[in-house]
């Protein structure tokens, strides 16, 4: 577990944006290898707590250190959706969330978790790898038409279909078991050119992480609950890989910013119209222009503050 290869993207700007109340009370809702959650504590005085959530088994190694280490810290260990129901059935509130959406670079530097399609290792891909389905066993199972499905929806995988097939036809002579499995039946169909900017089985790595891991499911079911855990005023800051992710980023923060719609054609409009629950605070983020990590070059953070005490 090495912490100085893993860079933390967007550090100074997702702090910066949460605009720390040296007294308040935070949650890092992914804490990773803690790099945001350092800077937050850099700017908290004895009175401010820090909440930091996570699954997977080594992340949780760091948390548990840093835990020890700073008695302003409390750990969550559990999937980011589940402790954040259990946190708002507690009624706690916070004056600022954090998400740092994604796989990090250790987990995809280290060959045994399954993640890179340039290292060989067992086909896995969980975030959390002491349980669930792993990739080889969706893979070994599913139909060709539900992998074409993924593919495309998470992957934009334009020969999907084809993959899919192939997958099908590999497996009924071997099963698939490692990464480097993947990568030779995908290249039968995107060969690879010298003319490529990405790896060919970059769509499809892609595509099945996030459908393993449910990213965008998750990332739709704990935007609101973030919004209930803020208090008036707080700070919800997101920061996104891809542009499915973003996508419903953008579109949450932007429903939750604008009145609800009512039929102007009424005689009298409802007295009790829901007002907006979230202010937008500038405009979005690009690492591409702050950042020098080159895997962080995608990323992309959008940043809210509530303005109401429930969501609508």
């Amino acid at each position: 577990m090495t912490q100085a290869m893993h860079q933390t993207v967007l550090l100074n700007q997702a702090v910066e944006a949460l605009s720390v109340n040296a007294d308040g009370e935070y949650l890092d809702a992914t804490f990773g290898r803690g790099g945001h959650s350092r800077e937050i504590l850099s700017q908290l005085s004895a009175k401010g707590r820090l909440s930091v959530v996570d699954c997977d088994p080594e992340a949780i190694a760091f948390a548990e250190k840093l835990q020890q280490q700073d008695q302003r810290v409390t750990l969550y260990q559990g999937a980011f959706e589940q402790v954040l129901n259990d946190l708002t059935a507690q009624g706690r509130l916070f004056d600022g969330v954090l998400f740092d959406f994604g796989v990090s670079s250790p987990q995809i530097d280290q060959a045994e978790r399954g993640f890179s399609f340039q290292k060989q290792g067992p086909l896995d891909m969980r975030m959390n790898n002491q349980g669930g389905m792993t990739a080889a066993d969706w893979l070994n199972s599913a139909s060709a038409d539900d992998m074409k499905k993924v593919f495309w929806r998470y992957g934009e995988e334009k020969n999907a279909g084809r993959i899919a097939r192939a997958i099908v036809e590999r497996r009924a002579e071997q099963p698939l078991a490692t990464t480097m499995d993947l990568v030779a039946v995908v290249e039968q169909v995107n060969r690879p050119s010298f003319k490529q900017k990405k790896h060919p089985a970059t769509r499809v790595f892609q595509a099945v992480r996030i459908f393993i891991n449910d990213e965008l499911g998750q990332v739709e079911r704990v935007l609101p609950l973030s919004v209930e855990l803020l208090k008036q005023g707080g700070r919800l800051v997101v920061i996104s890989f891809h542009s499915l992710e973003d996508r419903l980023v953008k579109r949450f923060m932007r429903a939750q910013s604008k009145p609800a719609k009512v039929d102007r054609r009424m005689p009298v409009l409802p007295e009790n119209t829901p007002e907006p629950i979230l202010k937008l605070v500038g405009k979005p983020v690009k690492a591409v222009d702050h950042d020098e990590n080159i895997r962080a070059r995608s990323a992309i953070m959008r940043v809210a503050e509530k303005k109401g005490e429930t969501i609508a």
